[in-house]
């Protein structure tokens, strides 16, 4: 037997046969390894600065910013970007005139006068970064017709790249740089070990106050004139003593202010002038809360010298922060004062609507963004990959992967509030970007139900909004057709055309399934069962008894490929529905018979090593273990629930699928390989055959894995006891 991925000392299959549980747990305990669950990065992001539009490209609209710049005059942006690997990364560059854009000392782009007479003009720019940090530099040169231009990722719904600021002044902080307007061009480019004051000019956003300003103390240079109402201070206390002390706090208040330890008021001083209070500290860090109440514009504080053995620390860490406070308001007088820990991982709510924490810096906030790889991201591919993590946690009776799944679940939800208000503020969020910018199913249907999945269990902060916001969504607010079937208009250039997906299918009915359970309402379930009857109409290939991936109605035909993964989203969703929808349902029938029309088609296509293949028709394309599993996991509990007839074959052919990718697919590490890359359509055969190449340990692939391997053992238990 030829091995296509690896060697067959190297599989699972030689630690642990083709025994599902060591699999399983294999798999689950690589991801979570590889993916701690760090929490999201907090950055200082100054809002004077570039901004970002809605497809988060950064906007350089310098006409606007310097209403004096003269033509012929040039305007120099810099940033940085860090990549843990050397790759290429797409960018999408308008120009509002003529421009270069360098990338570590190198002119990579250069305007040409097609590019300046036509700011729509969309070209994509291909970035080879290095490892580690990459300065890029704009020169941007005004004309009559502008000057300036945008940058944003390739795909900003997949990579929603964010810059860091990089000079040393700024270290931590997001975005851009830039200068005043330059009578000349620079002989040298500012990169790495470059300061701001090489160039002997200033550069904005104004990072310093003014001398004016600096006279006054944080809170009211931060806030201005405060009448009424109060703001909140927040450090922290840390005591090295490892003996309970009492510790002086004194200093100035211009205002009347309030002091908490730990969350418990210790004193109010109730007018402006020195304060001196004796507070009991227990070894480590205390937060300390002062609340700043305004009166006749004058509020805030000044900190006298701690005693020898007590230091202020950072309450949370922010890169970018300057000294140890965060603020945050104003807050109405009669406004609930926040719990500090808890709301840097939500909106902090005013009457007045909403706000977030700042710093000592002019018009500096804090910004979460999000900075792993995959923890506390919201895609549809981790939808699927946390539903096969909750599952095995579940199966396994492993409450670490349980947990697992919560937090990642929950680092979502509860900054989704923010996520609003914070692309309101700045153009595009730093976190949940594609359910902030949700158009589109896979924005939404697969991260929701495995999210409501997971709300059976446990409680999750911000998941019960959430979850209205979806069933909103797919209801009411997705394309469909005058049947009913969900489809996607023409929104992106990549993709014209107005088309049906069977991918869609799973971007929405579990999604349904998990809304009748939540709700009873028999109308999601109806929905569901007709987006089956219209998608076969539409898709069903008779002859093979399978699915062609698309429908594009410019062309109005399908596209007859019968993509591997496409397929089996199909059956792997028709499942799902079967498994909830009741016996007496009238469509109940005609379902069951297209489920095992659908089991005859892929059951003829099987490979010889157990696996199907990334083109079903087609053995001479690569043995793709995502649509694999999914087969598999439709044929486990086809024949568990009963809806299969002639079990034999397919459990036979569970058998030959499950041990082709413990000695094909998995390492022994739990390594996953084979996973077709996310797709777009063609009518050619060849996109899918030869450009849509696989991926080691794809996130389409990993849950589907794990959801197999856990119908498969289930199917053994339930034969064993029958």
């Amino acid at each position: 037997m030829a091995e296509r991925y690896i060697d067959i000392n190297e599989s699972i299959y030689t630690k642990c046969g083709d025994r599902v549980s060591e699999i399983l747990a294999t798999v689950a305990d690589r991801y979570v390894g590889n993916n701690p669950p760090h929490p999201m990065a907090y950055r200082a992001f100054c809002a004077n600065g570039i901004l970002k539009n809605h497809d988060y490209s950064y906007e350089f609209q310098f006409v606007n910013r310097f209403p004096e710049l003269q033509n012929g005059q040039m305007v120099y942006a810099w940033s940085q970007y860090w990549s843990d690997v050397e790759t290429p990364l797409n960018f999408i560059l308008h120009c509002y005139g003529p421009l270069t854009l360098y990338a570590n000392g190198q002119p990579v782009y250069k305007a040409n006068i097609a590019d300046e007479l036509n700011p729509k003009r969309r070209t994509v720019v291909t970035i080879q970064m290095k490892k580690g940090w990459n300065h890029l530099v704009f020169q941007f040169t005004k004309t009559e017709a502008g000057c300036g231009g945008s940058l944003g990722p390739g795909s900003y719904k997949s990579n929603p790249i964010h810059f860091l600021a990089p000079s040393p002044e700024r270290f931590g902080h997001e975005g851009w740089i830039y200068t005043a307007p330059q009578d000349h061009v620079w002989s040298e480019l500012p990169g790495d070990g470059s300061t701001e004051g090489d160039h002997g000019i200033a550069w904005f956003p104004k990072l310093t106050w003014s001398d004016a300003e600096q006279a006054k103390n944080p809170v009211a240079r931060i806030f201005g004139e405060l009448n009424e109402g109060y703001v909140l201070a927040w450090t922290k206390l840390r005591s090295f003593s490892a003996e309970p002390r009492l510790v002086e706090l004194s200093g100035h208040a211009e205002g009347s202010i309030a002091i908490y330890v730990d969350g418990e008021l210790q004193a109010n001083i109730d007018k402006a002038g020195a304060f001196y209070v004796v507070l009991q500290l227990a070894y480590g860090e205390h937060n300390l809360v002062i609340q700043c109440y305004g009166s006749n514009g004058s509020a805030g504080f000044r900190l006298d010298p701690l005693s020898a053995g007590i230091e202020l620390v950072e309450p949370y860490p922010v890169h970018g922060a300057k000294d140890e406070w965060l603020y945050v308001g104003p807050f109405g007088a009669e406004d609930v004062m926040p719990d500090v820990e808890a709301s840097l991982f939500a909106l902090v709510e005013t009457q007045e609507g909403g706000t977030f924490w700042r710093l000592d810096q002019p018009n500096t906030w804090v910004r979460p963004f999000t900075e792993n790889a995959l923890f506390g991201k919201w895609n549809y591919p981790l939808g699927v990959t946390l539903y096969g993590m909750l599952q095995t946690g579940k199966l396994l009776g492993r409450d670490d992967l349980l947990q697992y799944v919560y937090k990642h679940i929950e680092t979502c939800t509860r900054l989704y509030t923010y996520a609003g208000w914070d692309k309101a503020q700045y153009g595009a969020s730093g976190v949940l970007n594609t359910l902030a910018t949700l158009d589109s199913l896979d924005d939404c249907g697969s991260f929701g139900a495995t999210m409501l999945l997971a709300l059976q269990n446990q409680p999750l902060q911000g998941a019960e909004r959430i979850a209205d916001v979806i069933a909103n969504y797919i209801s009411n607010q997705q394309d469909r057709l005058p049947d009913g079937s969900l489809y996607r208009k023409p929104k992106h250039v990549d993709f014209p055309n107005a088309t049906l997906w069977c991918d869609d299918l799973y971007m929405s009915v579990p999604y349904m399934c998990r809304c009748y359970q939540r709700t009873s309402d028999i109308r999601y379930l109806e929905d569901a069962a007709n987006q089956f009857i219209q998608f076969k109409k539409k898709l069903y290939i008779p002859e093979l008894q399978i699915m062609s991936h698309v429908y594009d109605f410019g062309i109005d035909k399908p596209t007859k490929i019968a993509w591997g993964r496409g397929n089996g989203w199909v059956i792997f969703s028709l499942s799902e529905l079967l498994a909830v929808l009741p016996d007496d349902h009238a469509q109940r029938n005609e379902l069951l018979e297209f489920f095992n029309e659908l089991s005859e088609g892929y059951l003829r296509l099987q490979g010889e090593n157990g696996l199907w293949h990334q083109v079903l028709t087609e053995p001479a394309s690569y043995e793709e273990t995502s649509c694999t599993s999914m087969f598999l996991y439709a044929f486990a509990r086809g024949v568990r629930y009963g809806w299969l007839t002639e079990t034999e074959k397919y459990i036979a052919a569970i058998h030959k699928g499950w041990n082709g990718m413990a000695r094909i697919s998995i390492d022994k590490f739990g390594n996953v390989y084979g996973v077709c890359r996310g797709s777009g359509y063609s009518y050619s055969v060849g996109y899918y055959k030869d450009d849509l190449s696989w991926l080691l340990n794809d996130t389409h692939g990993i849950g589907i894995v794990l959801l197999a391997g856990i119908e498969v053992l289930q199917l053994e238990r339930h034969l064993g006891s029958v």
